[in-house]
């Protein structure tokens, strides 16, 4: 097996920027770049807080539903790490009021450019 190259520069700075668009696009509601930013596909799912969707039209449409007000927070313990010139993820965590999350991606280079395929949100107990 031919071992990847961890955290190449120029790729970690390419999906680094990929996910500070993301981030911008979350916390000023940016449907439209939101949805660029996964991957269209029927592979793609999101497992949210509370809800599990598969596929980029649930994805899609989720987004186009959610309120789109209240949504800065302060991310902490950011961590992207790329596998190779292709492969990545990203995992942080988020603060906003009284609430402590998690989020991870999987991304991907597409001929596109870099998109989510996976996607997790959760909420960390109180008190951690």
């Amino acid at each position: 097996m031919q071992s990847l190259e961890i955290n190449l520069p120029r790729v970690h700075a390419e999906v680094s920027a990929a996910f500070e668009r993301y981030e911008k696009a979350l916390v000023e509601n940016d449907v439209k770049v939101l949805d660029e930013l996964f991957w269209n596909s029927e592979h793609t799912l999101r497992y949210g807080i509370a809800e599990n969707l598969y596929g980029y039209q649930a994805i899609s449409k989720f987004r186009a539903s959610r309120p789109g007000q209240a949504l800065q927070r302060r991310l902490v313990n950011t961590v992207v790490t790329t596998y190779g010139e292709n492969f990545a993820t990203a995992n942080t965590e988020f603060l906003r009021d009284q609430v402590h999350g998690r989020q991870s991606q999987t991304w991907m280079r597409t001929s596109e450019g870099w998109r989510v395929v996976a996607a997790h949100v959760s909420l960390m107990p109180k008190g951690s």
